[in-house]
């Protein structure tokens, strides 16, 4: 069965090429680098749905494609999902809504892959928090589009982390 949608995106527009938070901003909220950054640019976020809207270009030179699959290269499953949490930190972490130093990821539920996502597509995301432990953990629908097709979705689980934290 297939989620309602976060946001219609068919009533929506936007201009990619000038999102409200490009790379350089996301850097200033977001911690990952190099290869690990999984965002493009931020395009809506609404503080009264807790929802947000970001997206992807999926270059011809991501870290994955060589090995991936060789001479058929396919976005894993597993970047996919972590966009969608790079996305949920963004705003978790840009508005306070859990705490500390970082976000790290808790768990996931009900994720379902649709169809797979190639090199050259843009991959909008949105998110949507859905529960917030202050301190402890935040829980997160998310969803992602190629062309207007939802090709995954799931929930998450947001939890924060401190910098000071062990592992003993």
């Amino acid at each position: 069965m297939r989620p309602e949608q976060i946001y219609d995106l068919e009533n929506l527009e936007f201009d990619f090429n000038k999102p409200l938070y490009d790379i350089h901003e996301i850097r200033k909220i977001n911690p990952q680098r190099h290869e690990m950054e999984q965002l493009t640019g931020i395009l809506q976020i609404d503080t009264q749905t807790h929802s947000i809207i970001g997206f992807k270009e999926i270059t011809h030179n991501e870290f994955w494609i060589q090995g991936h699959m060789p001479g058929f290269p396919l976005m894993p499953g597993v970047i996919l999902c972590e966009c969608a949490a790079q996305l949920a930190g963004f705003y978790a972490r840009k508005y306070q809504i859990l705490g500390g130093d970082y976000l790290g990821f808790g768990g996931m539920n009900e994720v379902k892959f649709r169809s797979p996502v190639f090199p050259g597509s843009r991959l909008v995301l949105m998110a949507r928090v859905d529960q917030v432990r202050v301190g402890r953990r935040a829980q997160f629908g998310f969803q992602g589009y190629v062309d207007g097709r939802m090709v995954f979705s799931g929930n998450m689980i947001g939890v924060s982390i401190n910098r000071d934290q062990k592992i003993s």
